[in-house]
């Protein structure tokens, strides 16, 4: 402890949303699993029509480009292969159908455990997903996911 520290509070940790990177103090936040994150319709369609994403969607849209449906499913695989929970933010949560309350109690949890606590059933989502909704949910966001804004963006 340096000499000038004494009396001053420890600052607790924070963290970033980590679908869009705003800073959540500690507490804060909701804590999802990777088939909570890819259960999604709302999500898809606002993650295919990024910035970032964009391109790909036009390309397998527009073109039926096999490199843009190819960073498609790449893009599929990082939300659905996460081992983790992930910590989301109050702007991103309104995406997802799940049970708010309990979503905060977690992150509550894993705040308070030093990052360590689990949720039921996390994990890579094809490990906890029966293999036909698993399948159904990669279909629609690689094959599907963005393709009505894309219409209405031009």
């Amino acid at each position: 402890m340096g000499l000038f520290s004494f009396g001053k509070k420890k600052k607790k940790p924070a963290r970033a949303c980590e679908l869009e990177g705003s800073l959540l103090e500690y507490g804060e936040g909701y804590l999802l699993t990777s088939a909570q994150i890819i259960k999604s319709k709302r999500f898809w369609d606002n993650k295919m029509i990024e910035p970032e994403t964009l391109a790909y969607s036009k390309a397998h849209f527009e073109k039926n480009d096999e490199m843009g449906t190819k960073m498609r499913t790449m893009i599929f695989q990082k939300y659905s292969s996460k081992d983790k929970p992930w910590l989301v933010g109050d702007g991103q949560v309104t995406q997802f159908e799940i049970d708010r309350d309990k979503a905060r109690e977690y992150a509550r949890e894993w705040w308070e455990s030093g990052f360590t606590f689990t949720p039921p059933e996390v994990g890579a989502a094809d490990q906890i997903l029966d293999e036909q909704e698993f399948s159904e949910w990669k279909e629609y966001a690689v094959m599907k996911a963005g393709e009505e804004q894309l219409r209405k963006i031009g």
